[in-house]
Order: structure tokens, then sequence, then C-alpha cells
């Protein structure tokens, strides 16, 4: 894999890459010490985290609220819609990006995996990484200690029970529990 992007550069563009780059460094320390100042902010002083939360996130959508503490690998791969909460402890490993809609109700320690490892033992011993995108639909409600998987998308107006681990897209407007979720029937619009 010997070409001349920096490994950088294969992360942001969805490649495989070796995490020892000194740009992805940099952005993880500075994703670290915003975090650590969300993290250790007075819990009354609602201005001063949401100019952390704007300029350690992608985007953080008017209205929105991320109770601490929070946890992301570089922070400017997570766009937060409007109106959207997360509840304290939400973990965001955004090597890829992790798009949150609109109007989402994110429980407490809720946990976005966008990272992957390769299967093939001589590349994960090589240090090779990946990831996957996720999108969060508008109006998702996420309860507690949900883990969503690389590559998900859960589409709008659903619900994911609580505890739940989502390794598939889910699609939109109903409601999924399980350890791996499943569809356990749909949601009518007065529900969702």
């Amino acid at each position: 894999m010997g070409d001349e992007k920096s490994m950088r550069d294969r992360m942001l563009a969805g490649e495989a890459y070796i995490a020892d780059d000194p740009g992805i460094a940099r952005d993880s320390r500075r994703a670290q010490r915003l975090t650590h100042l969300v993290n250790t902010l007075d819990p009354t002083d609602h201005a001063r985290r949401r100019d952390l939360l704007t300029e350690l996130l992608g985007a953080f959508g008017a209205d929105s609220e991320i109770r601490p503490p929070l946890q992301c690998d570089y922070g400017h791969r997570t766009f937060f819609g409007a109106r959207s909460f997360a509840n304290w402890g939400l973990v965001s490993l955004d090597v890829a990006t992790v798009t949150i809609g609109d109007d989402v109700q994110i429980g407490p320690n809720v946990q976005l995996l966008t990272a992957t490892h390769p299967l093939e033992a001589g590349a994960r011993r090589d240090k090779w990484e990946a990831a996957e995108p996720i999108v969060i639909g508008d109006n998702v409600w996420l309860g507690g200690g949900v883990i969503v998987c690389p590559g998900v998308t859960i589409g709008p107006d659903t619900v994911v029970g609580a505890g739940s681990v989502v390794t598939k897209d889910l699609p939109a407007g109903v409601l999924a529990v399980g350890n791996p979720a499943r569809v356990i029937r749909a949601l009518d619009r007065g529900e969702a």
C-alpha cells in the first residue's frame, strides 16, 4: 500500500490506513483537548459548552445538547443535527463520519463505532485500520447503552431499544431491539 498519500489522507478518503500518521495524531490530540474541556466545564456554563462543541464537531445544530462526558476520536468527523440530545456518556469513534440527524434522542452510554480492523492476522499485526460511516436519521431514538456498528444507517423515525447492538441497517419507522438488533414491528405515525 505504498502510494504517496499520507495515512491521514487515506483515513479521510475511507481507505485503509495506519494510525501513526502525524496529522492523525494532531487531530486526535485536538479532540482530546477539547473533549477534556467539555467534560470538565462547570455544568451550568451552557454557552461555553456550546462554543466548545461547535469548535470540536463537524457540525453542532441549533438547540442541541450533549451532556458530558463525551468521547470521540477526532470530533470534526461527527455531525450533530438541530434540536438533538445526547445524554451522558456518548462515545463517537468518528474515524469515518458519524452523521446524527435533527430531533434525535440518544440515551446514556451510547456508542457509535465506525472503526474496523482486518480479520487477517498479518494486516492486524501491521496495525492497518479502516472505518465505515454511520448515519442516524431524523427523529431517531437510541435507548441507553445502544451500540451502533460500522457502516450502519438507521432510518428516520426509528426507535432502538436499550442495550441493543445494531449491526445492520434499520429502515425508517420501526422498533428494533436485541443483540443483534432486529425489527420487531413497524411504528405508526403517531408513535414515531
